[in-house]
């Protein structure tokens, strides 16, 4: 037992750094999982916006389809949830389905 306590006095500060890195070993695995579960995380937390703002389009495309005219108001609506939908990384059939909406009048034709 002596000996090992000679050798630590000897080789404190080896020692000490040999422990500090492997804290810091541990800590940074630790971190870096923590890390990965909250990107995933934020990831399915995006997807899931995304899927509710594409449904939402969809089901105001097929509302003011079905009327052959789309309100200001409606074509507001429709824009306020198709920029946060890009920003997720949306898909090219909305894109349609936006732009054929936003092309619609804004009052019924029969009037």
């Amino acid at each position: 037992m002596s000996e090992i306590l000679n050798y630590i006095e000897l080789n404190w500060l080896t020692v000490l750094f040999a422990l500090a890195s492997a804290a810091l070993s541990v800590l940074y695995s630790k971190l870096n999982k923590i890390a990965k579960e909250s990107i995933q995380r934020n990831n399915a937390v995006g997807e899931g916006v995304q899927a509710i703002l594409r449904n939402e389009i969809i089901e105001q495309y097929n509302k003011y389809k079905d009327k052959k005219y789309c309100p200001i108001y409606g074509k507001e609506n429709v824009k306020r949830l198709y920029k946060p939908y890009q920003n997720l990384g949306g898909n090219g059939v909305i894109d349609k389905l936006v732009e054929e909406l936003l092309e619609m009048p804004t009052e019924r034709s029969d009037k």
